[in-house]
């Protein structure tokens, strides 16, 4: 079990739960809205998407639905920067940014997804999971900018679940459940419940079968069906869910 280390107690999940899991999805890709959504609505699994606007444009309808649903609209930013040794976004490479332009980018993105969808993001998912700009001396991390306007910044491609009790909750930890199996995801969940930790699992496309950078349909019903079952005694929820009570009880003590 995760301790506070100064008071030595665990951490205090709602209604009794011993851990908590965070399902988030990044893109807008269609296949959100037209396989993954309806398995989570049909589970009563409320999610975190992580939007950009061409992906919200082109299905505007269905992600206004997701938003009734309940689901949560996170930030993925305007241009999804990455690193340029990727290749793609030939004029959004991190290398080439300023903390300036990063942050003008984010809220310009918030202002995106407020007018289309009605609703402000509380969450955002650092794209490729790098959280830097600039290049060499001039290299600066702005996770500082994320802390600023946003409860929750996701990483990704990580290693380990998070301790509510020490964890930075603008790098929270993802861990990828793309091409997953349910072996392999189970075994993530049930480490949540020994530890009483918080999973945050990312994925991208919902598809008939694994492939790059897609979980499976018939896994995540899996998931979202073992998950669900009280025995289990996981919470589980949004990332802007889940990181307000870390928030509460970690600045409470």
């Amino acid at each position: 079990m995760f301790f506070n280390p100064r008071l030595d107690k665990p951490f205090i999940w709602p209604n009794g739960k011993k851990g908590a899991v965070t399902l988030t999805f990044d893109d807008a890709r269609s296949s959100q809205t037209e396989l993954g959504i309806p398995i989570l609505n049909d589970y009563g699994i409320k999610a975190t998407f992580f939007v950009n606007q061409g992906g919200l444009e082109q299905e505007l309808e269905k992600w206004g639905k997701a938003v009734e649903a309940g689901h949560e609209m996170g930030n993925h930013t305007q241009n999804h920067p990455c690193s340029g040794n990727y290749g793609f976004n030939r004029d959004s490479y991190l290398e080439d940014y300023t903390l300036d332009r990063m942050e003008a980018e984010l809220l310009e993105a918030n202002e995106t997804i407020k007018k289309l969808l009605g609703v402000t993001p509380n969450s955002f998912a650092y794209p490729c999971g790098q959280t830097f700009v600039g290049r060499g001396t001039n290299c600066q991390s702005y996770v500082q900018i994320v802390a600023k306007h946003f409860l929750v910044g996701r990483s990704a491609f990580d290693e380990s679940i998070n301790n509510p009790w020490n964890m930075d909750l603008a790098q929270t930890m993802g861990l990828d459940m793309d091409m997953g199996n349910f072996d392999a995801l189970k075994a993530m969940v049930d480490g949540v419940h020994r530890s009483g930790g918080w999973l945050c699992l990312f994925g991208h496309g919902i598809g008939a079968e694994s492939a790059s950078q897609t979980l499976s349909a018939g896994v995540l019903k899996q998931l979202c069906e073992y998950m669900q079952d009280p025995a289990n005694e996981i919470w589980v929820d949004t990332a802007a869910a889940i990181g307000t009570h870390i928030k509460a009880q970690t600045t409470a003590v």
